[in-house]
């Protein structure tokens, strides 16, 4: 399959755009990618998982903020690509989640986001292990 990417920092979303971004499940959006989907993209503070906002949360840490484990954030992952799948109108744009304060490697967390729908658009800097 071929995938979509962007290689610059988002700043303003269509729309139809929904930008995904890694959380902790107690919806403390304080740093990293999660801050900017509270500041710029109306996710909502202690909402930590879904739809918030123009923005959807995917959990990488867990209420203590504490990391989740790779078996946990696949899951939120799956729920989150079934989500894209049926809303085909919408493009998500799908930051690095897990790759910032969660301390996991792109190439843990990219892998899993293979299989996902076209509509889809993700970090230039995970071309090399979704494809």
């Amino acid at each position: 399959m071929k995938y979509k990417y962007y290689n610059q920092d988002i700043t303003e979303l269509k729309p139809n755009q929904i930008f995904c971004f890694g959380s902790n499940l107690a919806g403390k959006h304080g740093a990293g990618a999660a801050k900017l989907a509270k500041d710029k993209f109306g996710a909502k503070y202690g909402i930590g998982a879904g739809l918030t906002g123009q923005c959807y949360a995917i959990p990488t840490k867990d209420h203590t903020i504490l990391s989740l484990s790779l078996f946990s954030i696949a899951q939120y992952v799956f729920f989150f690509k079934q989500l894209a799948k049926v809303n085909p109108d919408n493009e998500f744009i799908v930051s690095r989640i897990g790759c910032g304060l969660a301390g996991y490697h792109d190439y843990q967390i990219a892998p899993m986001f293979r299989g996902s729908s076209e509509n889809c658009i993700f970090d230039e800097k995970w071309r090399k292990y979704l494809e």
